[in-house]
């Protein structure tokens, strides 16, 4: 019984969450059955959800992504953040190296009318 309903709540977040959102360059989408959410129609290789008030409190959430990029040993690392209803994207691109400069950005985000 655990078994299944632990993907129904993996689904209940994608869908209630975060409706299609613009934040920046990306567009933030839930998924389609699997509970895990799309950006720009790709589906992240890791994804973690944190409620930061209370638990199923869709207001105050973080939610992470590790993105791989077409070039290798590069990866993008992406936090949304939604407090109060007000929502942020930051990100981060990954490099192997340590020597390698950081390269963040940080991108107000919207909903998507439609």
């Amino acid at each position: 019984m655990l078994k299944m309903v632990v993907p129904l709540a993996l689904i209940f977040i994608s869908s209630s969450c975060l409706a299609d959102t613009q934040c920046g360059p990306f567009l933030i989408t839930p998924g389609p059955d699997d509970g895990w959410f799309r950006v720009n129609n790709a589906k992240p290789e890791s994804q973690k959800v944190t409620f930061l008030k209370a638990k199923e409190d869709y207001d105050n959430i973080k939610i992470a992504w590790t993105m791989a990029t077409t070039q290798p040993g590069l990866w993008l690392g992406m936090e949304y953040i939604k407090r109060d209803g007000q929502a942020i994207l930051n990100t981060q691109l990954l490099r192997a190296s340590m020597d390698a400069p950081r390269i963040f950005g940080t991108y107000d985000c919207v909903k998507v009318k439609g």
